[in-house]
């Protein structure tokens, strides 16, 4: 008899890799044991060597649909008097030695069995809310800590009835070792005031079907609820949640429904059905007569979010309202989603008709993911339920932190070649957002046994997340906000080498002391050199002119760098200057003038803002990229002629001055060319830009793999022409896939820069 220990590592607990383990071993005949140990899973096989290699195999080819195994280790056992007798699934045990990573589970939305009974009334956890197995169910928001078992889950408080746990003991159920396992006689329970089970879920049904806002409480977190066909139940959530435009994410009840709103490919199929489940931007069908979703779900926008029910719960809730749901975060606008019972009830109160609760505690809080495709390129927008925390690659060895951005923020923390990615979290300057953040934060290195030793953080003082990195008592390491966009990309493909890097968004501090934003860097994971970039304007006003695309537009008229290009005329700008208010105008004018609050940016973002608004498209913002968003849907596919360009070597940098776009994109509105193809035409300018930018940077030297970052490549018509035309030069161009494209993954680019220069010390 030939006995081996094997240690399995990666994504294995939770997952139903022991029950996995369990039944292969017993198949091949093997005796032995398999348990839970720390992150990891471990154990022994005895038996013959061939019926070993191929138990070897199948841990890697056979692995659970959630499993993601990353390595297989065997080594020389010890026979127990034991074998002979088969195999056994022990207790889970702490390894004080193990040092490796653990890695947690991602929650995964209700599987097709799971969804069969639900709907079954022969079986009895017919329509109940909280049904799961090992295939679906509750993991990373309910773990308290690893090895993941039940008593270390907040699932400890139910205690098994004898029917889950013989489904639990039984090797041939698929229940075995399902730690979140329950059903109506033992497990959580809804309630609605002082209604229980099914007359709770009831009295939720009735007051959306009203018209009503519910509060309910799901995986991650509360979120308010109404029917997403009523106009005025839309619109009064708007009212209350203090969010005037931003799009709602709306639930469905499967995937035919889904079609009929929206136009699904293959890869927004496959997305929609994943047990991540996150929502994903379609695009809308037209529609004759009543629309299915009222217009007031995403005011002037030719895509809808759309996803599929999470839990039993949602399941039943969309079952029995019989309509598309409205579901979005349970808090108020830009604070953090609301996880505890209390909690909720106070910040919701004036906002939910009713809570739809339950007393299974929420450990951990998670918003929904949100993807979307241009083509085949998945863009992933927010990394949080079903994607987050579970690792991802990265060319890391010693323990690192990346503290992220001010904006759309996460954290990462990163080891032994995997990066850990925690839930999106928001804008940290909500003082609740920020303790999210730092309870997030620790709680996941207590589960990731990652204590780092640097901390990477963004180069401007004035983020919340710099100034707590600078705080800790760890050695510090500044990265600048545009490499780590860049890195972000190229650290998720593997690139090893140097690369063209393109980063547009908003505002990132440059190592200048200047505020940076439209920017092609050649650069390595451990630094950078500044090639291009785009002209500088003064932003009046400062955060001011963010929240106000028209002084943005102001800035650039006034105020843009002088290039050699002439300013737009005033007859020009006459249409658009008139409708400002006077006093605002006169104000922001000898701002800009006396240079009084005006710093200055070479930013992507922001022209895009500026061009919003001379469309008059968008002068005040009531959400952050609001006037991007609005230019992009003016833009759609529709066909136009590029607007004049420029582009200048000014002090060794290739610089696009953005005078001549201005100035044609006005003189051609004042003829009465239509918005649609103005904005179109945009999009064509800056892919006309980048690739003349892109092709100075290659001809004096620079890699032919560039990778694109930054909040700006959210936009599906602005991603696809840069990529054609650089694909067009013959080049290699990436972009982020499982790492958000905007500062949502800034923390991973921060943590593969401190990697690669921790790594350039040895």
């Amino acid at each position: 008899m030939t006995v081996r220990r094997f240690h399995v590592e990666g994504i294995v607990q939770g997952v139903g890799f022991r029950p996995f383990v369990y039944r292969t071993a017993s198949g091949l005949g093997l005796d032995g044991w398999v348990a839970n140990v720390n992150g990891h899973v471990e154990g022994e096989v005895a038996g013959t060597l061939r019926a070993i290699d191929e138990f070897t195999v199948r841990l890697r080819t056979d692995a659970p649909t959630l499993a993601r195994v990353r390595r297989v280790r065997l080594t020389g056992g010890t026979p127990e008097p034991a074998y002979g007798r088969g195999f056994q699934v022990r207790h889970s045990a702490p390894a004080d030695a193990d040092t490796a990573p653990r890695e947690t589970p991602p929650d995964a939305a209700i599987c097709a069995t799971c969804l069969a009974e639900l709907h079954d009334p022969r079986d009895r956890r017919h329509r109940y809310p909280f049904i799961n197995c090992t295939d679906c169910g509750p993991r990373a928001t309910i773990i308290e800590d690893l090895p993941y078992d039940r008593v270390r889950t907040t699932m400890h408080r139910f205690r098994l009835c004898a029917d889950c746990a013989a489904e639990y003991a039984d090797p041939a159920d698929r229940r075995f070792h399902a730690e979140p396992v329950a059903c109506p006689a033992c497990g959580p329970r809804l309630a609605w005031a002082g209604l229980r089970g099914e007359e709770a879920l009831r009295a939720a049904v009735e007051t959306v079907a009203e018209g009503g806002i519910i509060a309910l409480k799901g995986l991650g977190g509360y979120q308010l609820v109404c029917d997403a066909g009523d106009p005025v139940a839309v619109s009064e959530l708007r009212r209350r949640k203090h969010r005037p435009a931003k799009p709602f994410a709306v639930m469905v009840r499967n995937l035919a429904t889904a079609a009929g709103f929206a136009r699904i490919g293959v890869t927004e199929s496959q997305e929609l059905t994943s047990p991540a489940r996150p929502v994903v931007l379609l695009a809308r069908r037209r529609w004759r007569g009543a629309a299915p979703l009222a217009h007031e779900v995403h005011p002037g926008l030719p895509r809808v979010g759309l996803f599929l029910p999470t839990t039993g719960l949602h399941q039943l809730l969309l079952d029995d309202v019989d309509r598309p749901l409205v579901v979005t975060s349970g808090n108020l606008s830009d604070e953090p989603i609301a996880v505890d019972d209390a909690e909720a009830r106070r910040a919701l109160k004036g906002v939910a008709d009713g809570f739809l609760t339950h007393d299974r505690p929420i450990r951990s809080r998670y918003d929904d993911s949100v993807v979307q495709f241009a083509g085949r390129t998945r863009i992933t927008v927010r990394r949080a339920r079903g994607l987050a925390p579970a690792p991802l690659p990265l060319g890391v060895r010693e323990p690192v932190a990346g503290a992220g951005a001010q904006l759309k923020h996460t954290f990462t923390l990163a080891a032994d070649g995997r990066a850990h990615l925690g839930p999106h979290a928001g804008d940290l300057a909500d003082l609740a957002t920020h303790d999210a953040f730092l309870t997030s934060y620790e709680h996941l290195k207590q589960l990731t046994g990652i204590e780092p030793v640097i901390l990477a953080h963004d180069l401007h003082p004035g983020y919340l997340s710099t100034q707590w990195a600078r705080a800790q008592a760890l050695r510090r390491m500044p990265v600048q906000h545009h490499h780590a966009h860049v890195a972000a990309c190229a650290a998720e493909h593997g690139v090893r080498g140097r690369f063209l890097g393109v980063a547009y968004d908003g505002l990132g501090l440059g190592d200048d002391g200047t505020l940076w934003g439209g920017e092609i860097l050649v650069a390595d994971l451990s630094g950078y050199r500044r090639v291009g970039r785009f002209a500088t304007a003064p932003l009046p006003g400062g955060d001011a002119a963010v929240r106000h695309p028209g002084r943005t537009a102001l800035g650039h008229l006034l105020g843009g760098e002088t290039l050699g290009s002439p300013h737009p005329y005033p007859w020009l700008t006459r249409p658009f200057t008139e409708r400002l208010d006077p006093a605002e105008l006169a104000t922001v004018r000898a701002m800009v003038e006396r240079d009084v609050n005006c710093p200055r940016a070479s930013s992507a973002g922001r022209l895009f803002d500026a061009v919003a608004s001379l469309l008059d498209l968008c002068d005040r913002a009531g959400y952050e990229g609001e006037a991007a968003v609005l230019l992009e849907a003016a833009a759609g596919d529709v066909h136009a002629a590029a607007l004049a360009h420029r582009v200048v070597r000014v002090q060794g940098l290739w610089v696009y001055d953005p005078a001549p776009t201005l100035t044609d994109l006005l003189e051609r509105r004042l003829d009465g060319e239509p918005v649609a193809r103005l904005a179109a035409a945009f999009h064509l300018t800056l892919a006309n830009v980048t690739a003349e930018l892109v092709a100075h940077a290659v001809a004096e030297g620079a890699p032919r793999t560039v990778c694109l970052g930054g909040g700006c490549f959210v936009n599906r018509r602005l991603l696809t022409e840069v990529k054609r035309r650089l694909r067009a030069q013959g080049l290699r161009v990436l972009v982020g896939g499982q790492v958000p494209v905007g500062d949502g993954g800034i923390s991973y680019g921060q943590a593969a820069v401190a990697a690669a220069r921790l790594a350039g010390e040895r």
